[in-house]
C-alpha cells in the first residue's frame, strides 16, 4: 500500500469517526433539544456562515420571482432547519422508529394506491425528490415489509459509504451503484420488483429538458424509459414533515402513471412522462416549500436550441389557454 493510499485511508477514517461521534451524541438528544439545535445552526448557516448562499438565492429568485429579500431569507433559514432535522431524524430512526410505534410518527396518504401497486406482481417505479425526509421514506417502506432497490452514487469515503449503506439496507432496501446498473435494473423489473429513484437530478445538456417549478431543468431519460420499457406503473411519492414537527411524517402518493392504462396520454413517450412526474413533484413540494433542497444544483442554463424550443412551447400553451 503506497503512502498516498495510507494518507487517504487515514483521513477518511478520521472523518468517519467524527461523523459517528456526532451521530452518537444526536441519538441521545431529546427531540425538542435536537430541534432547538437545528434552529440555532440554521441561523448560523444563513448568517455568519453563508453556505451556498448564492446558489440558494438564485434558485429561489427563479422559482419565486415576486418574493422579497426577507421572504427568501426566512425560507432559506427554514430550509436549513429542515435539512439539519433530516440528519437528526436519520440518526434517531433505528432507535425510535419501529414496528411497535410507527403510527405515532408516520401517517399515510393514498395508502391504498401505493399498496395496490407494490403488492402487484407487476414491476413498480417510485420516484421522489430532494424533499422532506426521503431517507425516512425509504426506511419506512422497508419497515412495512416491502423490498425496494435504489440507485445511488458510491461515496468517496469507503467507511462512510459502508455505514450509510447499512442504514439504508437495514429494513430491506437494496442499493446498486449508479455506474453500470442497467443490467441489474433490467433484471429487477423483469422479476416484478420495485425500483425507487430520486428524480430531480441534473442530467446534463443531453437530458430531457422540461419545466420544473416553472424553470427549465434537465432530467434523466432513463426514469421514463424504465417505466415504458417494462410497462411498470410510475408512482410519485414523498415523505414530508407534518407542520414542521420533528419525527412526525406524512408519506403519500401524488400521482400514478400506468403505461397499461394511460387515460391522459402521459405515457405516450419519454418527454410527456418526464413532464408529468416533474409536475407531480411540484405538487408535493407545494405542500411544504421549506422542506425542498433549494441549495441543490437542480437548474442549469439549457442549450440555445433547447431554450428556444421551450419558449416556443410555453408561448403555444399560453395562447391555447
Amino acid at each position: 500500500m503506497d503512502r498516498q493510499t495510507i494518507k487517504k485511508n487515514t483521513i477518511d477514517f478520521i472523518a468517519y469517526a467524527t461523523v459517528r461521534i456526532v451521530v452518537a451524541v444526536i441519538q441521545v438528544l431529546p427531540v425538542d433539544m435536537g430541534d432547538a439545535l437545528c434552529r440555532t445552526l440554521a441561523r448560523v448557516f444563513t448568517g455568519p456562515i453563508k453556505i451556498r448562499k448564492k446558489l440558494t438565492q438564485q434558485n429561489l429568485q427563479m422559482v419565486f420571482p415576486t418574493a422579497g429579500e426577507s421572504e427568501r431569507q426566512a425560507l432559506t433559514e427554514s430550509m436549513w432547519r429542515s435539512l439539519l432535522l433530516m440528519g437528526c431524524e436519520v440518526a434517531w430512526a433505528q432507535r425510535r422508529l419501529h414496528l411497535c410505534n410507527w403510527p405515532k410518527h408516520v401517517r399515510f396518504r393514498e395508502n391504498k394506491t401505493m399498496l395496490k401497486a407494490m403488492l402487484s406482481r407487476r414491476p413498480t417505479i417510485t420516484v421522489t425528490g430532494h424533499f422532506g425526509n426521503f431517507e425516512i421514506g425509504g426506511y419506512m417502506t422497508g419497515l412495512m415489509g416491502f423490498q425496494t432497490t435504489s440507485i445511488a452514487r458510491r461515496l468517496d469515503n469507503e467507511y462512510l459509504h459502508r455505514w450509510v449503506e447499512r442504514f439504508r439496507s437495514a429494513k430491506g432496501q437494496h442499493l446498486v451503484d449508479k455506474e453500470g446498473c442497467a443490467p441489474e435494473v433490467e433484471r429487477l423489473l423483469h422479476q416484478g420488483g420495485t425500483l425507487s429513484l430520486l428524480a430531480d437530478q441534473h442530467a446534463g445538456e443531453k437530458g430531457c429538458w422540461v419545466d420544473f417549478l416553472g424553470t427549465p431543468a434537465s432530467c434523466h431519460k432513463a426514469l421514463a424509459l424504465f417505466s415504458l420499457s417494462s410497462q411498470a406503473p410510475m408512482l410519485v411519492g414523498y415523505t414530508r414533515r407534518v407542520e414542521g414537527k420533528p419525527m412526525q411524517f406524512e408519506t403519500g402518493c401524488v400521482g400514478v402513471a400506468d403505461p397499461q392504462n394511460d387515460m391522459h396520454g402521459n405515457c405516450r413517450g419519454v418527454e410527456p412522462l418526464t413532464r408529468w412526474y416533474n409536475q407531480q413533484l411540484a405538487h408535493a413540494i407545494a405542500m411544504s416549500v421549506e422542506q425542498y433542497w433549494w441549495l441543490h444544483r437542480r437548474w442549469r442554463q439549457p442549450p440555445a436550441k433547447v431554450l428556444k424550443r421551450l419558449q416556443k412551447r410555453s408561448a403555444s400553451s399560453a395562447k391555447a389557454a
